[in-house]
């Protein structure tokens, strides 16, 4: 409807295209599949400053010695001695895998705890550790030192296999410098049932340069030779069954079939949250029965005829509970519309508060009208809506014509002035007790609780997309708030007189459709079909009653009382003939002026937008 503020539009569309945004976004960052993020770690090495290769007069010739012992409860104890043939480096670092792919689904990681580095006199040396991606990077300073040894210990390396356990470590992830040779040496409890290694660039499936469990095959024994800084050395190792714990520490990896799997739980959440539009959808059909049940009930009491005996005066209209065009269209629908407007300038024009007056239309040139002043009927005064369409139309002015009103220049405030009658409209809904709270506000408050919601479910299921695999959940809650923004346009609820006044103007509607409403006697037609006429308007049934006005006004009226006042409300220009002229004269009437309200409040809206840009 044109009055719906352009705010709640703007706010409606960024609702819709932050809704679009997420899941573009999340289409993108998951892809088909999501992307491992230790699937990364095993395409590229870490990066490790200072990893130049060594050539036959640059820099030392380096060894490193790993000892291996796995315990009973899974936990690997490592024990490097790093030696340096020649001149060492300054620093010597070392990367220790955290994060590796396990399957399609997970990640697998690893824990490295108590790293530290020591001299072979038992003296400290200093280490640093940074987080690098996937690896733990150990920085030891190894300037003027022969040999270091790095003591650490592993977890979440053993997995339970069929028939045993297997260990799986990345004995080394990069060096910094060269390394002449890496002899990795795995002690357990038992021993060794199977052993394999890869080893050389990342993705890589050569076997390492030999491996074998020793004399008595109590150990496992891995050797890679010139391994360059971006080089890796993987083992496996299969052991007997009770050997040592088995416990990965697997992480689901993210993806957008991972992030809104749905699960049992994720289900149950679901529909528990969507009973909360339903519990609405289905107290808005009880009130709306109420509606219903009124009008089944009490419609029969407006089909009648709306006439005022008078004693000693002729009978005069009365509408069912005295309701007006305007009041009545707001009621049908809850909302105050252009045709409402229209149908209450008529009424107003009918009552003898304005005149219509029909201008004489030159040639190339569009018809107009002016609306003049009137004093009106004493014993039927205006009401405050109507007191401010009167001043919306007038100002101070006693005339005013259609063309100068579809002007903003000539009436800058009739945009505004025509907002405060719509105001006012819903204003008399409270204060008749058809609504508890005004229709407009009522909308606008639930309106700006589902943008709310939609919003909050947006940015929930974006955190639980982003952290957990619960985001489905969170659509629920985009749902709810999308169905309490669609059903806003229906919470407005009439109370119990409202539904009673509605079911009396259905039956005052049953009437003016009927032939029953033209059995009226001749001397008073044209008085009666001039009161239905506005409220025909609000019916849809205008043309039908302003050819009975017309037909009534040629047949009831002389001549003189045309020409006088028999049709005081609405006159024609010279020639204009009532009888023949009047159906399309208030048909055109009401398209024109309900033109001047659209387009004055679509540029008040253009240049509004305009100044805010």
């Amino acid at each position: 409807m044109w009055w719906v503020d352009s705010w709640r539009r703007a706010v409606a569309g960024a609702t819709a295209l932050i809704v679009l945004c997420s899941l573009v976004t999340a289409a993108l960052i998951g892809g088909a599949g999501g992307t491992p993020r230790a699937e990364a770690a095993a395409a590229t090495s870490p990066t490790i400053s200072g990893n130049t290769p060594r050539s036959a007069d640059q820099g030392p010739l380096i060894t490193n010695d790993i000892q291996l012992e796995l315990d009973d409860d899974g936990v690997l104890r490592a024990q490097e001695t790093i030696a340096f043939d020649g001149e060492a480096p300054e620093t010597f670092s070392r990367a220790l895998t955290t994060v590796m792919l396990y399957d399609e689904e997970y990640d697998r990681r690893f824990g490295i705890d108590r790293v530290r580095a020591v001299d072979p006199d038992g003296g400290t040396v200093p280490v640093e550790t940074e987080q690098e991606g996937s690896s733990l990077l150990v920085r030891m300073d190894t300037a003027g030192r022969d040999r270091v040894q790095l003591d650490y210990t592993v977890t979440g390396a053993v997995t339970e296999v069929t028939g045993g356990i297997q260990l799986e470590w990345r004995a080394v992830g990069a060096y910094s410098h060269t390394v002449e040779s890496t002899d990795v040496t795995v002690r357990a409890p038992l021993p060794p049932e199977a052993l394999s290694c890869l080893a050389g660039e990342p993705r890589s499936a050569m076997y390492c340069t030999a491996s074998d469990m020793g004399m008595d095959a109590s150990l496992s024994h891995f050797l890679q030779a010139d391994m360059a800084p971006t080089d890796r050395l993987d083992i496996v190792v299969t052991y007997p069954e009770g050997t040592a714990e088995a416990a990965p520490d697997l992480e689901r990896r993210w993806s957008l079939a991972s992030a809104f799997a749905i699960t049992p739980t994720t289900a149950t959440l679901f529909g528990l949250l969507l009973l909360l539009p339903v519990a609405g959808l289905v107290a808005l059909v009880r009130i709306r029965g109420r509606d219903e049940r009124a009008l089944r009930k009490e419609s029969a009491a407006g089909d009648n005829d709306p006439v005022q005996d008078r004693p000693g005066a002729l009978p005069r209209f009365h509408a069912p509970d005295d309701v007006h065009p305007g009041q009545i269209g707001t009621l049908i629908d809850e909302r105050v519309d252009i045709a409402d407007l229209t149908a209450t300038v008529l009424d107003l024009a009918v009552r003898g508060h304005l005149r219509i007056e029909e201008l004489p239309q030159h040639r190339f040139t569009f018809v107009d009208w002016r609306l003049v002043r009137e004093s009106g009927e004493a014993d039927e005064p205006l009401l405050p809506s109507e007191e401010l369409l009167m001043e919306a139309l007038f100002g101070d002015a006693e005339t005013v014509t259609l063309s100068e009103l579809a002007s903003a220049r000539r009436a800058p405030h009739f945009p505004e002035r025509i907002d405060r009658v719509r105001d006012q409209l819903y204003r008399d809904m409270v204060r008749l007790g058809w609504f508890a709270r005004s229709p407009d506000q009522e909308r606008g408050l639930w309106t700006t609780v589902g943008m709310a919601v939609t919003a909050a479910g947006v940015l929930l299921t974006g955190v639980l997309a982003a952290f957990t695999g619960f985001a489905f959940t969170g659509l629920a809650i985009v749902i709810v708030g999308a169905a309490v923004t669609a059903g806003a346009q229906y919470m407005p609820a009439k109370t119990r007189l409202g539904s009673s006044v509605y079911a009396h103007t259905m039956g005052f509607r049953d009437y003016l459709l009927s032939e029953r409403a033209t059995q009226v006697p001749a001397d008073r037609r044209v008085v009666f079909f001039s009161r239905y006429l506005p409220y025909a308007v609000i019916f849809d049934d205008v043309e039908r009653w302003a050819a009975l006005l017309a037909q009534a006004a040629g047949t009831d009226l002389t001549r003189t009382e045309l020409d006088g006042d028999g049709l005081h409300w609405y006159t024609g220009p010279e020639g204009w003939r009532p009888e023949e002229d009047l159906a399309d004269s208030v048909s055109t009437f009401l398209v024109t002026l309900t033109g001047a309200i659209t387009n004055t409040r679509r540029l008040r809206s253009l240049n509004s937008f305009r100044t805010d840009s």
